[in-house]
């Protein structure tokens, strides 16, 4: 005899609705880069948009900027820690393998026993990580679920290595999706391209870290293997995020049913100034679509990078609540993901 199945009871949508940020106190400017490379303060703008990141300090720990962040964004919600029925954390700067920080912060943060766990999806983490909390809301597994990007990617940067020493930053961002009676976050599309998995990817790995085999490792001056680090092949990343992630971010649109020119907001991954431009004219928005630029003063922070943008887009002005926009993030792996919501 088969068994019948209770159907799940959840939400007929989801949407997001609170948004925080945590920057860290010390900023960076260009001329702090420029001790450790041979480089241009000019270059250094015209390659990547980049003019300061904000790097932290001792006590700003993934776990203290995910709080910071996952506070304001409980309180811009208008719910309590409470009310969180599960936690995402998306993150590949967290450098214990287990356990999960996102257990750390469910408890601290004050969510009682939630599921909480990471994932590892480089710069579109956090999207990742919104398209399954909008899952868990509408499949009735939970009706609060806070998503936090947090990264400390100061401590997985080559401060020696003149393609890279400049783009990263620190910095957490967070939001809390719950139910919704209208649609108001859109089909993602997503997915992965592993065969230019090397074009992102860290220097060491761990196990040969430890191992002591130092056979074509990057060394110090001291002949001792270098920390590691993320590298990147810069063109590689440039063409196939310029080419084929402005054809992900159409579909996104085509999949939520909306047209450019129908967009408030327009807040991709914060990789490279010439990508977000390129990715603008590939797209045809028209000049009322506000865009995201918030790497020009923070940098490259990998899964914080959109929410991030999204806080400081709202907070500016730029946008406002209940416009639409289109989110999409893209990087190590290569994997990528792309929706339209309405912000909170």
């Amino acid at each position: 005899m088969t068994a019948k199945i209770n159907p799940s009871k959840g939400a007929p949508y989801a949407r997001i609705m609170g948004v925080g940020g945590y920057r860290p106190s010390r900023v960076v400017p260009n001329e702090v880069i420029l001790e450790h490379i041979e480089s241009s303060d000019e270059w250094i703008r015209s390659r990547s948009g980049i003019a300061s990141r904000h790097w932290a300090g001792p006590e700003e720990t993934v776990a203290e900027m995910s709080l910071a962040a996952g506070g304001k964004a409980i309180a811009d919600a208008g719910i309590s820690a409470s009310d969180i029925d599960a936690v995402i954390v998306a993150t590949v700067s967290h450098f214990a393998q287990t356990p999960a920080i996102a257990t750390d912060i469910a408890h601290r943060i004050g969510a009682g026993k939630p599921p909480a766990f990471d994932i590892s999806a480089g710069c579109a983490g956090f999207t990742y990580g919104l398209t399954l909390a909008k899952s868990m809301i509408t499949d009735g597994s939970a009706n609060h679920v806070l998503v936090i990007g947090v990264e400390r990617l100061s401590d997985l940067t080559d401060k020696e290595d003149r393609a890279t020493a400049f783009l990263f930053g620190d910095g957490a961002g967070a939001v809390i999706v719950g139910p919704s009676q209208v649609p108001a976050i859109g089909p993602t599309v997503w997915g992965s391209e592993g065969d230019k998995a090397e074009t992102i990817k860290q220097t060491v790995p761990w196990d040969r870290f430890r191992s002591g085999d130092v056979t074509g490792l990057p060394l110090d001056s001291q002949g001792n293997v270098k920390f590691p680090a993320i590298t990147q092949e810069g063109q590689a990343v440039f063409r196939w995020a310029v080419f084929e992630m402005a054809k992900v971010a159409q579909q996104a649109l085509d999949a939520a049913g909306i047209t450019a020119d129908q967009l408030d907001a327009f807040i991709p991954h914060q990789a490279n100034m010439r990508i977000i431009d390129s990715m603008i004219k590939a797209l045809k928005l028209p000049e009322h679509v506000a865009v995201a630029r918030d790497i020009e003063t923070t940098g490259n922070t990998s899964a914080a990078s959109i929410p991030l943008a999204m806080e400081r887009l709202l907070a500016t002005g730029a946008a406002k609540s209940g416009d639409t926009a289109l989110v999409i993030g893209f990087g190590a792996g290569l994997v990528y993901a792309a929706t339209v919501v309405t912000l909170p």
